[in-house]
């Protein structure tokens, strides 16, 4: 019997606000402004967390991590990924591979995709080269190309190794 792969898909968007710290990939970057949500708002983490859910079928962010909940006010990201690692694993699936896409004017974030990756692979204890970053304007066009928000894409591929 061939292996049961899992593909998820995940997304999201947080607008920019002054007085925020910028995190993406679990990395702080240097920017006037940071993304505005209930927890650290970082944007590829979210896509990735529910990329993953999505690949295990088993639900989204808001369902595990509600933005009602007091408890997961400024909560880093790199947590809540470390929270869905455990999920994944209960749910008797392993992470082969995961892309992301960031959607960002500015800054120019060549130089943080690499720590992204490896802060990605760490938190979720995948091996080196399991995570692609990459990074991409929007050429002026649209709440992102003005700077006024972020976003994310992630694709996943989990392995189902038994239920």
């Amino acid at each position: 019997m061939r292996p049961v792969m899992r593909v998820g898909l995940g997304y999201d968007i947080h607008r920019l606000a002054d007085g925020r710290p910028l995190v993406l990939g679990g990395i702080a970057i240097p920017h006037p402004k940071g993304l505005s949500g209930h927890s650290d708002a970082d944007v590829v983490l979210h896509a990735v967390i529910d990329a993953l859910l999505g690949a295990a079928g088993a639900g989204d962010i808001g369902q595990h991590f509600p933005d009602t909940d007091p408890a997961y006010r400024q909560i880093s990201s790199l947590e809540l990924l470390r929270r869905v690692r455990a999920i994944i694993e209960q749910r008797g699936c392993a992470i082969a591979n995961i892309d992301t896409t960031i959607l960002a004017e500015e800054p120019n974030l060549s130089a943080y995709k690499p720590a992204m990756a490896k802060q990605i692979e760490t938190a979720l204890g995948l091996p080196g080269g399991s995570v692609n970053v990459k990074a991409h304007t929007f050429e002026g066009v649209g709440l992102i190309g003005r700077g006024e928000a972020m976003a994310a894409y992630a694709v996943v591929l989990v392995q189902e190794v038994g239920r």
